[in-house]
């Protein structure tokens, strides 16, 4: 199958999935990026959004330099105008030269690579990317506490949780600081839609994480060398 039918069908499967909660989800990560991500990335940082999707991450953070790297060319149309985007597979040697990028960000994307071994190529080439010392943001849902909804997604192709994905990230010589096996709710694409205040008061309260959490979330670093 061509990259371009991949994006293609990208572009198809997720405007039938999202339709009628963008500015839901745009609101609710407005809310995490300056609540929650940001104590990871200053102001200051080069960012890079892999599988950047609608861009309600890159789109909100604050950074000095914005990146999307995503197949959708949807994407194009999502993302702001300060925002660079890059429009390429992510298993293959991304357009990013060495030791570039403070910070590389990913959520609810890796388990939509086809195997695993893209996996392992795609956390590779962010190591690559990164600077000394720069880190990777990766959240996603785990199959641990999702059960076989993970598999309610067509496009989910690789079951994941905050070990499998520390384990990866380990191999492709990052140090793990921090992983959080139940960390957001499942899924923003579907179902009830609660008010945003609300997600305030979940992001200051662990305890209710061990109840409503789906989601893991793994910090790590590039070692300085």
């Amino acid at each position: 199958m061509s990259d371009q039918l991949e994006a293609a069908e990208l572009k198809r499967l997720y405007e039938e999935r999202f339709s009628g909660r963008t500015a839901y989800r745009n609101d609710v990560w407005k809310i995490l990026t300056s609540e929650f991500f940001a104590k990871w990335i200053p102001s200051s940082a080069i960012v890079l959004d892999l599988g950047a999707g609608y861009c309600e991450f890159i789109n909100n953070i604050r950074a000095q330099k914005k990146i999307a790297l995503d197949l959708n060319p949807d994407a194009s149309v999502r993302a702001n105008s300060d925002v660079q985007l890059i429009l390429h597979d992510c298993s293959k040697p991304w357009p990013v030269p060495d030791n570039s990028v403070d910070v590389v960000f990913t959520s609810n994307f890796l388990e939509h690579l086809f195997d695993k071994a893209t996996v392992v190529q795609t956390a590779k080439q962010a190591f690559r990317a990164l600077k000394p010392g720069g880190r990777m943001l990766c959240m996603g849902p785990n199959v641990r506490f999702v059960g076989g909804a993970y598999w309610d997604y067509f496009d989910h192709h690789v079951a994941l949780t905050e070990r499998s994905v520390s384990e990866v990230l380990e191999q492709a010589g990052f140090v793990v600081e921090q992983a959080i096996d139940r960390f957001l709710p499942y899924s923003m694409s579907e179902g009830r839609q609660p008010p945003v205040a609300l997600l305030s008061w979940y992001l200051k309260a662990p305890l209710a994480w061990k109840i409503a959490g789906k989601q893991f979330f793994v910090v790590a670093r590039k070692d300085e060398r």
